[in-house]
């Protein structure tokens, strides 16, 4: 399917752009979007949802991912986007051209807290060796780092305390996203205790979210762009539980993209999810057929991106383009901490 970039544009009022989460998180808007739409709240979901339903949410916890560091003078804006096998870390660098093989970086709010670069890419992406690992660098990043909130989130003087609990999800277990999983933002314990009640199942898997989902889409031809690679698992348990699931005639809800990327990744030819550990850089866009779930509850995304081609994939673009001019029209709230839709694959 040939496609342009364009093809997924369209304009959105600014004060449209959610700047605080609903309080309490499950009074968020929520359109239905099926064979029609349906104006509801995230908190109607046991009564959108049927008993044997399967509820898959992504449970990685998300790290103060953003860093300040000194390379001697200089300031070098580092952002954590994945660690790789040996150790390392690969990291999105503003200034990356300033940064050569061996230079040291330091980086403010944690004592003896460096760095070493062992690689520079192309792209602006750096590998680093951090002084310290496992533990103890865990705690030098709690000291030192900050939440890398979306740039649509306006916050001048940077993220608040506020903003470090409602940026993490309810699920939230594993460390290791850069970016929220933002469709488990809308969920609280009175809902989840609804859902079970209502005979809802819940089986998490795990995708750490990096850096890259903050990137534009930079290839006006839709086909030639490459995703960034992310770090996903799928346990035995969760496989079956997808697995059993469909057999039984349920349906599988994925909460969020993420979720629904990482169960395509591990599907057979028989259309069966399979346990998986480690990257995948799948792009779901339309002409792409997915099978992993019937059902996707997943936030208002930005024009022109990869998510906003996910959705139109999942629940068709024409389809989707009519829902995102109403929610327009009936001012939804848009992007992280904005409002949810509920599609019908």
């Amino acid at each position: 399917m040939t496609a342009k970039t364009g093809d997924f544009d369209f304009s959105l009022p600014r004060e449209l752009i959610a700047q605080h989460p609903a309080s309490p998180r499950d009074a968020a808007r929520l359109l239905v979007v099926g064979d029609a739409l349906d104006d509801r709240h995230v908190r109607d979901l046991p009564d959108l949802l049927r008993p044997g339903d399967l509820l898959v949410a992504n449970d990685t916890r998300v790290i103060p991912a953003q860093l300040r560091a000194m390379r001697g003078a200089a300031r070098i804006g580092i952002t954590l986007d994945q660690p790789l096998a040996d150790g390392t870390w690969r990291v999105l660098a503003r200034n990356a051209r300033r940064l050569r093989v061996g230079d040291r970086l330091d980086f403010a709010g944690a004592a003896d807290f460096s760095a070493h670069v062992d690689e520079v890419t192309e792209g602006g992406s750096v590998v680093l060796r951090f002084s310290h690992v496992g533990a103890a660098f865990g705690a030098r990043l709690a000291a030192a780092g900050a939440l890398a909130l979306p740039p649509y989130i306006e916050r001048p003087s940077g993220p608040t305390a506020q903003d470090a609990a409602d940026y993490q999800t309810i699920f939230a277990r594993a460390p290791g996203a850069v970016a929220a999983p933002t469709a488990g933002l809308h969920f609280t314990p009175e809902l989840l205790a609804a859902l079970a009640a209502r005979g809802i199942g819940r089986t998490n898997v795990t995708l750490h979210v990096g850096a890259g989902t903050f990137l534009p889409l930079r290839d006006d031809d839709v086909a030639t762009h490459r995703m960034h690679s992310e770090r996903g698992e799928i346990t035995e348990a969760a496989a079956d539980a997808v697995n059993d699931t469909r057999r039984r005639g349920g349906r599988v809800v994925c909460i969020g993209t993420t979720s629904l990327r990482l169960l395509e990744t591990s599907l057979d030819a028989a259309g069966d999810v399979r346990p998986f550990a480690g990257e995948t850089d799948i792009f779901l866009r339309p002409g792409v057929t997915i099978r992993g779930a019937d059902l996707l509850l997943t936030n208002f995304h930005l024009p022109r991106s990869t998510l906003f081609m996910l959705v139109c994939a999942f629940a068709g673009t024409d389809r989707m383009k009519l829902a995102y001019a109403h929610a327009i029209a009936e001012k939804y709230r848009f992007y992280s901490y904005g409002d949810a839709t509920l599609l019908q694959r």
